[in-house]
């Protein structure tokens, strides 16, 4: 007896759904993939370039972003920043970010100097910041920005001690009328302020980008099987009861 296939039209439209939505999440997965290689192979580029002295004409982000910089000049000890909800080999934390002037300008550069551990008991007590005072050399490694974690309730304005979610250099030239360079620098240069500066790859996970597209086609797959052999099933069912 040949075998006959029932279309039913809702179980059309739920497969139909289906494909389209693990097909579309499977091609961004994939092209956040392609994103992490291509960041990947830019830091590798980038890396081999010798330090690039930043003073105060302004520079553009994407063409300075994974250099290695230098800065010359001071912290702006009275504006210490921290960014919230920063895990550092799963300890809860937070990136300390404070503003420098480049020495002989009016130019700054916020710069993440580091992690330090949360207060387990009290999130808001922070311990004492050492900061190096006076004229001093730093190196780091220039970003776009720093990687944005989910803001929760209205964002905190910014004030010497804030606790913020996120930040960015035109958010701090905004409120703290500074004139700004366009870029975060992750510091690497060590000052003997107590802060850990491990700073993760922005090119890890693409991998996992990739696995992650692999189950949404497989979900995809999956809804077209499920609606074949649940249509060959419908029509022996409905014959039987006939």
């Amino acid at each position: 007896m040949p075998l006959k296939f029932r279309i039913r039209l809702i179980p059309l439209l739920v497969t139909i759904a289906l494909v389209i939505l693990g097909v579309s999440l499977a091609q961004w997965q994939t092209r956040r993939a392609h994103e992490k290689e291509q960041i990947d192979e830019q830091m590798h580029q980038r890396a081999l370039l010798p330090p690039l002295v930043l003073g105060s004409q302004a520079v553009i982000a994407k063409d300075v972003a994974f250099r290695h910089v230098r800065l010359n000049g001071q912290f702006v000890s009275s504006l210490p920043l921290y960014l919230d909800n920063r895990a550092l080999h799963g300890a809860a934390g937070f990136y300390v970010m404070m503003p420098f002037k480049i020495q002989g300008s009016d130019m700054h550069v916020l710069v993440a100097r580091g992690w330090q551990p949360r207060n387990a008991q009290d999130r808001s007590k922070m311990p004492a910041l050492a900061t190096p005072e006076g004229m001093v050399q730093i190196e780091g490694i220039a970003r776009e920005n720093i990687d944005r974690v989910m803001q929760l309730g209205q964002a905190s304005a910014i004030a010497p001690g804030a606790i913020l979610q996120n930040i960015s250099a035109a958010d701090l030239a905004r409120q703290a009328h500074l004139n700004m360079q366009d870029i975060i620098v992750e510091q690497t240069s060590e000052v003997q302020d107590g802060l850990q500066r491990d700073w993760p790859l922005p090119s890890a996970g693409a991998d996992k980008h990739r696995a992650y597209a692999f189950q949404w086609y497989a979900l995809s797959l999956m809804a077209i099987i499920f609606f074949v052999v649940t249509g060959f099933t419908g029509y022996r069912r409905g014959k039987v009861s006939q």
